[in-house]
């Protein structure tokens, strides 16, 4: 009998205690943040993700769930230099330790080098492949040469230019001088 694991609702102990791996595929339409992040663009782009679970022995011997997640997709965001539409692609390998609670997981976060998350019966990965990439997209993307010359000036028709020389205020006083 084979085990069927379905990644918006995964059961991480049993996950990880079979040892189980998972390839899956989801459009970018599925993801609501990284579609706000695209400005509703390329909602058919596919998100690839593989994971994989494994129970390890912690310090004291005892068995605890990991997984193993890697992702990647091609985002179409904003170019912060021609404002334009550029192609990015963004991704993670990462390795995850379930433990028990919140408080737990808290503490142990700020203490490991590994991600500590709270293991469930319902963990949505999916959500958690959401939130990584959108940690992996760069803060302001640009083309590496954008398509279109960068526009570096703007001309306003209504813009009157200052007086290159400014009258001296000590003038007055010098005509006073004078007379």
């Amino acid at each position: 009998m084979k085990n069927e694991f379905a990644p918006q609702h995964l059961h991480i102990a049993a996950f990880a205690s079979a040892g189980a791996s998972h390839i899956g595929s989801e459009k970018l339409a599925h993801f609501p943040r990284l579609m706000e992040l695209t400005a509703g663009l390329g909602g058919e782009t596919r998100v690839e993700y593989e994971l994989r679970g494994r129970l390890q022995a912690d310090g004291a011997g005892v068995d605890e769930p990991w997984m193993h997640l890697a992702a990647q997709s091609s985002l179409i965001l904003t170019c912060q230099r021609c404002l334009g539409p550029v192609e990015v692609e963004v991704g993670f390998d990462r390795n995850f330790r379930f433990v028990a609670t919140e408080e737990l997981a808290a503490i142990e976060d700020e203490e490991s080098d590994e991600d500590v998350l709270v293991a469930s019966k319902t963990f949505n990965v999916l959500e958690l492949i959401e939130d990584e990439l959108l940690m992996a997209a760069p803060v302001a993307p640009k083309h590496d040469h954008c398509p279109q010359a960068v526009k570096l000036a703007a001309i306003d028709p209504d813009f009157v230019d200052a007086p290159s020389e400014k009258p001296n205020p000590f003038a007055v006083l010098q005509q006073l001088k004078k007379s």
